[in-house]
């Protein structure tokens, strides 16, 4: 569960319940109930904002039905997230450990009987000859 999304326009601090979405192509204005995720391209308005929304003249507003009392979290989402908690904790210890392990030589190493020269913590290799 996220943090409870705030009112888009500027000063506001009321929780958003309702998301603007403008369709540039259609002049249309849609307004419906709280969008799951919040989108770059959508406001989030609260039940004031939203009540008095206008739109400039020659656009349409589209309001969708909006839900009487907030949605909660359903049986399904509390069981989705204990079997995902319950799938983590029973992978092997080996799995849950990083897949890349180094092996006796890094590949930066310079060659055996190679010099390089050395300036603070990094090492310049010269081409093998």
């Amino acid at each position: 569960m996220g943090a409870i999304r705030q009112c888009s326009r500027s000063a506001c601090r009321q929780s958003a319940v309702a998301t603007l979405t403008y369709v540039y192509a259609d002049s249309t204005a849609v307004l419906g109930p709280l969008a799951t995720y919040a989108e770059p391209h959508c406001y989030d308005l609260c039940e004031q904002h939203a009540g008095s929304l206008t739109v400039p003249r020659g656009w349409e507003v589209l309001r969708l039905a909006m839900p009487s009392t907030p949605q909660q979290p359903g049986p399904d989402d509390l069981l989705a997230l204990a079997n995902a908690v319950r799938d983590a904790a029973a992978l092997p210890a080996e799995a849950q450990q990083p897949a890349a392990q180094r092996g006796p030589h890094s590949a930066l190493e310079a060659p055996a009987g190679t010099e390089g020269v050395r300036r603070g913590h990094l090492r310049v290799l010269r081409e093998p000859s």
